[in-house]
C-alpha cells in the first residue's frame, strides 16, 4: 500500500500539469475535468512501468488516486473559495 501511495504522490504534480495543459488547449466541460484527470492519471500510472516494479493493477490504482488528488490539489492552490457551506 505504501508503494502505491508513494507512486500516486509522485504522479500528482505531473497529472496536475497535464490536465492544466489540456484545459488550456481544448474547451472542456468543467464538470468532466475530474473524470479526465482520473483517466489521464490511470494512463500515466500504467505507463510508469520502467520506474516501478508494481503490477499493472497497482499502477492503475496509483494513477487513479493521483488523478483524483491532482484535481483537488489544483482547486486548493488556484481556486480558493471563500465563505461557508451553510
Amino acid at each position: 500500500m505504501e508503494t502505491i501511495l508513494v507512486l500516486a504522490t509522485i504522479l500528482s504534480p505531473i497529472i496536475t500539469a497535464l490536465v492544466g495543459l489540456l484545459k488550456k488547449s481544448v474547451s472542456l466541460p468543467k464538470n468532466l475535468v475530474p473524470v479526465y484527470a482520473v483517466v489521464i492519471g490511470m494512463i500515466i500510472g500504467y505507463l510508469a512501468i520502467p520506474f516501478t516494479d508494481l503490477d499493472a493493477a497497482y499502477r492503475l490504482w496509483a494513477g487513479g488516486l493521483s488523478g483524483l488528488s491532482s484535481t483537488g490539489l489544483f482547486e486548493l492552490a488556484f481556486n480558493p473559495r471563500q465563505g461557508r457551506t451553510k
